[in-house]
């Protein structure tokens, strides 16, 4: 995980450059504002080289930032300083893309500094002090001589003892569950100094003094982990005897984190009440279809009269179709090239093999929160490897595995594949590296990404993806459901001070999901804000914007153009996309601002 300091920073650095495509009111006025883009990313990757290497910018790469006052002062100094330069352009003079990223310029920087100095999550937030991510990076990416590299981690080690000491210092008010995952991710990283840059340093062609060298300092690295571990474990200790700052966020700072994260056409209290309304609406779905299995699965049984009771034990037969524990992550690797001719077969979307995605297991120092995620390479290095990371079931019990692969089963599996890769995250991330914005690229919106995710599992399956099989609908309709529940838990959670138990039994009665399921899912829901509301949030807009579109082009709409041209866009706010893309369709006269 990165530091609370660097996670703040990654919002930044997506916010600085960008090219225009066709102007509505062209000229000199574009030119200085990309001429403005284009000097703050500059200044940005020298402030902040940590989040270049994520970006695939290698050019400071033997640089760590520590997160102490000194460069928070730095940041405040700097965001007071872009939004006066900001506002001193006039939006309406822009071309349309540098409309829409004069947009996402002006609510990020709001962003961040209510992140700086409002939310203040450097000093609650433990587990964002890990330096693993950018060190595994450099190590593992070959974006010059293996020497060359070591060189760079060499110095970036340096600066480890300070990075930590200054998190002990901004560690003012831990909460007990973030620094529970900071211990175990910590640990987890550990390896990066143990294992991997030693074996490194053997493939390597240096001086053998010069190896010895960089032996003694990751050992000595590594003990100045193990020494911020033991800090974090005393720390947790004490929290757990005196009592800690609550994870929940509470009314105000939901809805303002929700408003500056999400960026959505709605607020959070009308997203929660349409998640409301399609949890009846799903379960209506889930009825019919499994009263039209039931005489097939069940012939010599009546349907429940508790209908919601016969929607669960359909769901747990047909979920004893299962890998076997130890071949959970081969079988997500077999199943991508499907998913792949499916896309090419029935013309979808553009498709680039170029762009490698690659399945593996996740990395230990980023496990604990979510089972499968995708790490994408910047734009810098675009056709750098995508990791589709899948967590192994080694850490279960039996029955926890067995519980989690009832949950993943040979069906969900396959819409989990869709989400995480092909056409999901991995396709649309792809895509939006290649955008001529650089702020449409390097800006990650969260209900963009998630909400492509759950909008391309509804197409597949509409376009004929497993044959219409009624089964997969139903299983398709629970995972749907998840995002829903998402939703409403994620605002009960922080806001209604919705209990463990309760949150379990939503999960498990009126959303059908396993025990091990749930319980990981609380836990999430513990150590996150706002982001679970992202799924469902960005799936509703994206649907219904494509129907807009169907509607309005009639019969020049195809579906490969729609999705090459809501993706050609980058990874911003829906309703940036929206504005855009209605404007270069010729549909709206101007941008909406």
């Amino acid at each position: 995980m990165q530091s609370v300091y660097q996670l703040l920073f990654v919002m930044c650095v997506f916010l600085f450059q960008g090219c225009a495509t066709q102007p509505i009111n062209g000229g000199s006025a574009d030119q200085r504002f990309n001429d403005f883009k284009a000097s703050l990313i500059v200044e940005y990757w020298e402030y902040f080289p940590g989040l270049a290497i994520t970006a695939g910018y290698y050019k400071h790469d033997d640089v760590l930032s520590v997160p102490n006052q000194t460069n928070r002062q730095k940041l405040d100094k700097f965001l007071t300083r872009s939004s006066r330069q900001l506002s001193e352009f006039s939006a309406r003079s822009l071309s349309a893309s540098n409309q829409t990223d004069y947009l996402v310029l002006q609510n990020h920087i709001k962003r961040l500094a209510w992140n700086l100095d409002t939310l203040k999550p450097f000093q609650w937030r433990a587990d964002n002090y890990n330096v693993a991510r950018e060190f595994n990076l450099i190590l593992n990416t070959d974006y010059k001589p293996l020497n060359d590299r070591l060189r760079a981690v060499r110095t970036r080690m340096r600066y480890i003892p300070d990075y930590y000491a200054a998190a002990r210092v901004n560690l003012t008010d831990p909460t007990l569950e973030h620094t529970l995952l900071a211990i175990e991710q910590n640990k987890g990283g550990l390896g990066i100094w143990t294992t991997l840059l030693p074996d490194k340093v053997q493939q390597s062609t240096l001086p053998e003094t010069e190896k010895q060298q960089i032996l003694q300092e990751s050992s000595f690295t590594a003990e100045v982990i193990e020494s911020h571990i033991n800090w974090l474990e005393h720390k947790l200790s004490a929290l757990e005897q005196q009592g800690a700052r609550s994870f929940r966020l509470g009314k105000e700072l939901f809805d303002q984190k929700f408003r500056l994260e999400i960026v959505s056409q709605f607020t959070a209290e009308e997203i929660y009440q349409k998640a409301l309304a399609a949890r009846e609406e799903i379960h209506d779905q889930m009825i019919m279809i499994s009263k039209s299995l039931w005489l097939h699965y069940f012939p010599n049984e009546i349907y429940p009269a508790d209908e919601l009771t016969g929607v669960k034990r359909m769901i747990s037969e047909i979920s004893q179709e299962h890998v076997a524990r130890e071949e959970f992550v081969e079988a997500i690797r077999r199943q991508i090239p499907e998913l792949e001719l499916f896309i090419v077969s029935n013309d979808l979307l553009e498709l680039d093999h170029t762009r490698p995605l690659v399945v593996r297991e996740t990395p230990a120092f980023q496990r604990g929160v979510a089972g499968a995620s995708v790490n994408s390479p910047g734009p810098y290095d675009a056709t750098a490897n995508t990791y589709y990371n899948v967590t192994p079931l080694d850490h279960f019990s039996p029955e926890q595995a067995e519980s989690y692969l009832h949950e993943y089963n040979s069906r969900m599996m396959q819409i989990l594949n869709i989400h995480e890769a092909i056409p999901g995250h991995y396709t649309q991330l792809m895509h939006a590296n290649k955008s001529p914005s650089l702020v449409k690229t390097l800006f990650q919106n969260s209900a963009m990404i998630e909400g492509w995710g759950l909008y391309a599992e509804r197409m597949m399956l509409e376009e004929g993806y497993g044959d219409h099989e009624p089964e997969l609908w139903l299983l398709y309709y629970k995972w749907l459901l998840r995002s829903v529940t998402n939703t409403i838990l994620d605002r009960e959670i922080h806001l209604h001070h919705l209990s463990r138990s309760d949150a379990l039994n939503m999960m498990i009665n009126q959303a059908f999901q396993e025990t091990t399921e749930a319980e990981e899912k609380w836990r999430r829901a513990t150590l996150s804000q706002v982001q679970l509301t992202s799924y469902f949030t960005g799936f509703t807009e994206i649907y219904s914007f494509r129907e807009e579109i169907r509607e309005a082009l009639g019969d020049d709409f195809t579906l490969r153009d729609f999705h090459n041209q809501f993706l050609s866009y980058g990874s911003i706010a829906v309703k940036y996309i929206k504005a855009i893309m209605r404007y270069d369709l010729g549909l709206s006269k101007s941008i909406e601002l």
